[in-house]
């Protein structure tokens, strides 16, 4: 379970299964077993699912950036630590591993902080879910994505894969990747609208921790309730997120950010914006 630094946030929080650093407000995560292109095991699945559940409550963490060591993002999960194990496993026991891996994106979506994948190399399985999951996603000219369930003889409904793909780069873009198992470019990724932008490798990671100190230095509560609805809405009728949005600005109008913006429009300065 993860713990929560004293003063309650997560600023100072050392992980067993990643790296952590720190960049001001931001979180830099590193999957960091780069001898074997960053795969998972159980213990930094549930590590990271309990990382980013504590996120939601730090008030010391306003932006996370998620990277790969060695040049790879990652491969997904260890064949002989994850796969091979659960090969063993009865209904009930893989049940509460595809549980868990599920519960990892949802922390992800759920956590108040914009996360920023910074993608190179293999970003492969569950290292494609982690990308997908975040809210903005970096990639380098390099990068090969693939959501390889079918290549195992497994589903492509891994992770919340067949709802949120299709969201980021079409019905049939998606149908083609989770039924082939092939990998998608960096310029396919580009183009299809998987990442945000492509980066040289070399700054890669410095341009995801700016975009991320950019969206701190924002209206940070504002952004909060705009990754609520983003997740709320995938279910709503028009005239239901129409409401939703409604009731949202209007808190949002309560704060003091909204204040500063103003107030700052009027007398020609930018706004500093404090999260309250």
């Amino acid at each position: 379970m993860t713990q929560q630094a004293p003063d309650g946030g997560m600023a100072a929080y050392q992980p067993a299964h990643f790296q952590l650093e720190m960049r001001g407000p931001i979180a830099v995560v590193t999957l960091n077993r780069p001898e074997k292109k960053n795969p998972l095991t159980f213990e930094s699945y549930a590590e990271l699912r309990d990382y980013f559940r504590a996120l939601r409550d730090a008030e010391d963490v306003q932006g996370v950036v998620v990277r790969g060591a060695g040049g790879n993002f990652c491969s997904g999960g260890d064949v002989f630590e994850i796969i091979e194990p659960l090969t063993k496993r009865d209904m009930k026991g893989l049940l509460q591993f595809t549980r868990m891996t599920g519960d990892l994106v949802l922390a992800i979506r759920n956590c108040r902080q914009p996360v920023i994948a910074a993608v190179e190399g293999v970003c492969a399985g569950a290292g494609a879910m982690i990308a997908l999951a975040s809210d903005l996603r970096l990639g380098a000219p390099d990068a090969k994505t693939a959501f390889l369930f079918a290549r195992v003889g497994l589903a492509g409904c891994d992770m919340g894969a067949c709802a949120m793909l299709p969201r980021v780069i079409g019905q049939g873009r998606a149908s083609e990747l989770l039924f082939s198992g092939r990998s998608m470019s960096a310029d396919e990724g580009e183009r299809w609208g998987f990442f945000n932008r492509l980066v040289d490798k070399d700054r890669l990671t410095e341009e995801a921790i700016a975009l991320a100190r950019s969206l701190a230095e924002g209206p940070n509560f504002a952004h909060m309730m705009t990754k609520t609805m983003l997740n709320r809405e995938w279910d709503m009728s028009l005239e239901a997120a129409i409401e939703a949005e409604a009731q949202a600005q209007a808190i949002c109008m309560q704060t003091q950010d909204f204040t500063r913006a103003f107030e700052a429009f009027a007398a020609k300065q930018k706004p500093v914006f404090e999260g309250d």
